[in-house]
């Protein structure tokens, strides 16, 4: 089967290219390289995908329309993985257009892309970033999401009705994903596990938001991955109600939240040194809390993220401690 990928040199993306190629799947793997974080990190994710059979990749801006459709025509693209998005809650403060090329134009042209030549599913990156800083918890589907209180998640949230009113007026099937603080080996520099163990490794201090008291529903990328995957494999039937769009939005996170110095903790354990921590107020655009109710997923599926905060840690900090030494080197 012939898959795109967005976002291929990403972190998510890197994975499930990887998932994909295993079972003998073709993916194509697109991504812009942009310097978001360090291009040469990017660049190492796509040195391990080149080497594998099946595997081809081609660089390209989501936002290039024209780029996007002959693509889509050229290839005939059975299934796509629509991981490719502007990232990060904080960068949308300092860089709002980023996320309007990327997340809205760019979400259209994969819509486009889809509807003009018979994709027959478009699974799709949406974020937890959508229930904004609701008190219910924990979060499930069919809670109210129109409060987004960052442009990343109003991004998100307008993704999920886009690709709902195309699924509707075409009746290609979609399925989004709201990602749950996702974790791991070979994961973005710009998230708070990432940046804490650099800190910590190099003696520096960590900013500590909301003075430690936030909450997190920390979930593993090999739990991710199998989600993507098990999901591409399984389109939506069309809804119980009208209009019966085929579109489904699942929830996919641990379904256990951690608090944020419990989550430090953990990360100082597995380095076996402690951290220095500068205690700061709430930033703009952050939440208190976000905690999955995974429940249709499971029962969608047969599958939820399980794996352990502490065994998803230590693998991380393994792979870190590898990556920094060849970096050096």
């Amino acid at each position: 089967m012939k898959i795109l990928v967005t976002g291929a040199a990403g972190f998510i993306g890197m994975h499930v290219c990887e998932r994909l190629l295993a079972r003998g799947d073709e993916v194509l793997g697109i991504d812009n390289l942009n310097d978001y974080y360090d291009v040469h990190l990017k660049e190492a994710r796509l040195a391990r995908l080149t080497v594998l059979p099946g595997f081809r990749f081609a660089k390209l801006d989501l936002a290039d329309r024209d780029g996007m459709a002959r693509r889509f025509a050229d290839e005939k693209f059975a299934r796509v993985v629509h991981l490719g998005a502007q990232a990060g809650v904080r960068y949308s403060l300092q860089n709002p257009h980023a996320y309007a090329d990327s997340n809205l134009v760019g979400f259209l042209n994969i819509l486009e892309g889809c509807r003009q030549t018979g994709v027959g599913h478009l699974v799709y990156a949406s974020s937890s970033s959508v229930y904004g800083d609701s008190q219910k918890i924990p979060f499930a589907e069919d809670d109210n999401v129109d409060r987004p209180v960052s442009l990343y998640a109003a991004t998100k949230k307008a993704n999920e009705l886009m690709a709902h009113a195309y699924s509707h007026l075409y009746g290609f099937p979609a399925t989004g994903l709201r990602f749950f603080t996702v974790y791991g080996p070979w994961g973005r520099p710009d998230m708070a596990y990432f940046g804490f163990t650099k800190a910590i490794l190099e003696g520096r201090s960590i900013d500590v938001y909301n003075h430690g008291q936030l909450q997190r529903d920390f979930t593993y990328i090999d739990d991710i991955v199998e989600g993507i995957v098990r999901l591409l494999d399984k389109p939506p039937a069309a809804e119980a109600i009208p209009p019966h769009a085929r579109h489904r939005v699942f929830n996919i996170g641990n379904h256990q939240p951690v608090a944020l110095l419990e989550f430090i903790q953990t990360i100082e354990q597995a380095l076996g040194r402690e951290a220095i921590k500068n205690f700061l107020p709430m930033q703009p655009g952050d939440v208190h809390a976000t905690y999955a109710d995974t429940a249709k997923l499971a029962e969608w599926v047969d599958f939820a993220p399980r794996t352990p905060l502490k065994e998803g840690i230590a693998r991380f900090v393994d792979w870190y401690r590898d990556w920094r030494e060849g970096a050096a080197g």
